[in-house]
């Protein structure tokens, strides 16, 4: 199997149970017993087996060999060897304690560069469809036109409420004034007409006579009693 791949099927199989601190490194100017080396940590004696166990079922469902496996036992040090690549799943103090790294990690393989994307075949690539013909293009779906309201009208609205109360205070003030009107020339004329004619002389109103049926007026005549001497 090409070692790429099988770099990429170990690292995806680390993955899938969470492997922590996954790290690669290329051996092939340190041994000619193996290209790779990985090394990955697990939290307890199940997790370092769950993660040999899918290592070795990937690599067997895409046809690789499996040398051998140890350390299944006690869970704390599990080796994988696949041939070209051995796998080193270890605990956390077991790891720090080996430092395997500082043996083997002269030159660390990028993650991203072991999982690249296998390239497209050439059926599944889109075919391009020619850009003269009228049929070929794409509709385009016409979107509802919004209309903005213009904030003309509510300038105009603030404006006139501003003037408004100057108009008033200009009425207020218009209501209090009087205006003084000049007389005209004939009705100074006729004034001074009435002035120059004499005063009239009123006469006293005449005694009202009295009334035919009215009874006469009766007249009292009093005797005076001549006193004697």
């Amino acid at each position: 199997m090409d070692i790429k791949k099988l770099q990429t099927l170990v690292v995806d199989a680390l993955e899938d149970v969470k492997g922590q601190d996954i790290a690669l490194f290329e051996t092939t100017h340190l041994t000619s017993l193996f290209d790779r080396i990985a090394i990955v940590s697990g939290t307890s004696n199940r997790q370092t087996k769950a993660l040999a166990a899918s290592v070795r079922d990937k690599v067997k469902e895409a046809g690789g060999d499996i040398i051998g496996m140890e350390g299944e036992d006690t869970g704390e040090w599990v080796l994988v060897d696949l041939g070209d690549m051995i796998v080193h799943i270890m605990q956390a103090p077991i790891r720090a304690y080996y430092r395997l790294e500082e043996i083997w990690g002269d030159k660390p393989v990028k993650l991203g560069a072991a999982k690249r994307a296998p390239k497209k075949a050439a059926g599944d690539e889109p075919k391009k469809v020619s850009g003269h013909l009228a049929a070929s293009k794409a509709k385009v779906e016409a979107s509802p036109v919004i209309e903005k309201k213009t904030p003309a009208k509510k300038a105009t609205a603030a404006t006139a409420a501003k003037k408004a109360p100057a108009k008033k205070a200009a009425a207020s003030k218009a209501v209090g004034k009087t205006v003084k009107v000049a007389p005209t020339k004939a009705e100074t004329a006729a004034v001074k007409a009435l002035k120059a004619l004499p005063e009239k002389k009123v006469r006293a109103p005449r005694a009202a006579k009295p009334a035919a049926d009215a009874a006469p007026a009766k007249t009292v005549i009093k005797r005076i009693k001549k006193v004697e001497a």
